[in-house]
């Protein structure tokens, strides 16, 4: 129960979100132009924020980048495994697999926040942040008909990769921020968490997803269940353990990321299949992240 108190306001705001789309008088431009500022201005703050006054260590930061990626390929493998049996065309198919690896970062830092403090933000930051380039890597691969050019175009002009970058080359000079640069990204950093998740229950969508059944629900099972389970223990195999240890769970358990569907509807993929698992992983991700925070002692 405290654990589950502990991500009602997160989850509470996505609820908020939902609502707000569909009953308030705020036009589609609005949300759209909410999404850009987050994804373009405010989490760029954060993440940079957050990396730029952390104390990195290389010694658990290599196992812990290790540890994030064996999570998300073991998704994307795993996410494979359904395809003679779902029922879908190729492009269809490939649209739906991100779901089973590509994470949501505002849950993730939001819920490490609250859960671990200042100093699970930052950690969560520098795994969230470098295990970005690996999704869009995977997912745009996977997705492309033609040459691999796009995979490096959406790489260059990722603003949480080039924050991130950003934030671990200024972590590298050992200087310290300047007091008023450090209160105007504090204050966009702020802002970012509460707009993020108001932006992610805006873009939930239901409707007919098309395929069979059991395929969908299997993304689905691998995203919540299988994933956090995998980081439980290549925790214990890369010799990571507790707060390192927590976020890499924490990780593994977040729901699949509203940029899965950006992604395939830009490519020419199954937008409302990716928008359902968006959906439905978003909501269930309440329950089983309470329970793996739970098994983790953050209650």
């Amino acid at each position: 129960m405290d654990t589950f108190l502990l991500l009602l306001p997160d989850f509470a705001l996505i609820l908020l979100g939902v609502w707000l789309r569909r009953q308030a008088a705020f036009s589609d431009g609005f949300w759209m132009g909410l999404e850009k500022l987050v994804y373009f201005v405010l989490f760029p703050a954060l993440l940079f924020n957050a990396l730029a006054k952390v104390e990195i260590d290389l010694a658990t930061t290599l196992p812990l980048f290790l540890a994030g990626l064996t999570v998300m390929v073991s998704g994307f493998v795993l996410g494979l495994l359904p395809r003679k049996w779902m029922g879908l065309d190729d492009m269809s198919f490939a649209s739906r697999v991100q779901c089973a690896y590509r994470f949501n970062t505002y849950i993730g830092m939001a819920i490490a926040g609250k859960a671990f403090g200042t100093a699970g933000l930052a950690t969560m930051g520098v795994l969230a942040g470098t295990m970005v380039p690996f999704a869009n890597v995977m997912a745009v691969s996977l997705l492309a008909r033609h040459g691999q050019g796009r995979v490096w175009r959406e790489l260059v002009r990722n603003p949480l990769i080039l924050a991130t970058l950003a934030g671990l080359l200024f972590n590298a000079t050992g200087l310290s921020l300047p007091t008023p640069a450090a209160s105007f990204l504090g204050r966009l950093a702020d802002a970012s968490i509460a707009l993020g998740l108001l932006a992610v229950g805006a873009a939930l969508r239901w409707g007919r997803i098309g395929g069979h059944w059991g395929g969908t629900v299997w993304i689905a099972v691998v995203k919540l269940m299988a994933l956090p389970a995998i980081a439980w223990f290549v925790t214990v195999w890369y010799g990571l353990e507790g707060l390192e240890r927590s976020v890499v769970v924490l990780f593994g358990s977040l729901p699949s990321a509203s940029s899965a569907y950006i992604l395939a509807t830009r490519m020419g993929g199954d937008g409302p299949g990716v928008a359902w698992l968006i959906s439905a992983t978003t909501l269930a991700a309440m329950p089983t992240m309470a329970l793996w925070l739970a098994l983790l002692g953050a209650g």
